[in-house]
């Protein structure tokens, strides 16, 4: 009898596939994620159409704005590229699931079960505090920033914001707040690589409040209601991720690191 130890099977052996199989599969996950994009882009364009679309972003500013006044177009082509511009964005928003199920679909047949059951719960976690953090940010922060602008505006100056400049302030407080809602999987993932011990992302919450105090002072306008509005939930985003990595790390592990844990 051998004393050689039993090395268990590679679970992907015998599903290597040529080069150019896995280029032609890409395009085609490629080109799938693409039309989904534009059929929602297509039905967006119909109903409510991109004239409505940006009406409804620029709702919680012009709901503050004083009595009469609007928004303005400095550039002649603005009035047609800024809403195609949105209507595209939502769009791609709408795809998003369509558009992360290809790159699933694409990328799991390469991966062990262990990886499976981490990357799966993180694709889809991630997506949803994404969309968490933008839509906390247009329906709660927008109206308190703008309320707070508006209050400080001398009586001798009627607002009339540019629709472009709006939009990039739009844009930038999505991505700002889209992102930070995405602590909780950095802190997971950083936790399963074994960058850094759960233990250590314990005794790291005092410097973090700071970080994310500094961080909201950064990125958002300088009123006080804004900068809590994203230091608080990145605070409690942040609890919220060590938590999670104790769960991800115990139902994660692959077979052979199951001994040692």
């Amino acid at each position: 009898m051998s004393d050689t130890p039993h090395k268990p099977e590679d679970e992907l052996a015998g599903t290597e596939q040529p080069f150019v199989t896995h280029l032609i599969e890409l395009r085609d996950r490629l080109v799938r994620a693409m039309a989904a994009i534009g059929i929602a882009a297509a039905v967006l364009a119909i109903f409510p159409g991109p004239g409505e679309l940006y009406d409804l972003l620029a709702a919680p500013l012009v709901a503050h704005l004083p009595k009469g006044a609007t928004l303005i177009a400095t550039s002649v082509i603005s009035p047609f590229m800024v809403p195609l511009k949105i209507m595209f964005m939502a769009a791609f928003l709408i795809a998003l699931p369509v558009v992360l199920y290809q790159l699933w679909a694409f990328v799991a047949p390469g991966l062990y079960t262990h990886e499976k059951k981490l990357v799966l719960p993180l694709v889809v976690s991630s997506t949803l505090l994404f969309f968490v953090g933008v839509a906390f940010c247009y329906f709660f922060v927008f109206g308190q920033v703008f309320k707070f602008i508006q209050g400080f505006a001398p009586k001798s100056i009627t607002a009339a914001p540019d629709i472009e400049a709006y939009l990039s302030f739009v844009l930038t407080m999505f991505l700002a707040f889209g992102l930070a809602f995405e602590v909780p999987v950095v802190v997971v993932v950083l936790a399963r690589m074994g960058v850094v011990s759960v233990q250590k992302l314990k005794e790291f919450r005092g410097y973090f409040v700071v970080l994310a105090f500094v961080i909201a002072a950064v990125v958002t306008p300088p009123d006080v209601v804004s900068q809590l509005a994203l230091a608080i939930p990145m605070c409690l985003l942040y609890e919220m991720g060590i938590w999670a990595a104790q769960i991800f790390i115990k139902h994660t592990q692959a077979p052979d690191e199951a001994p040692s844990a």
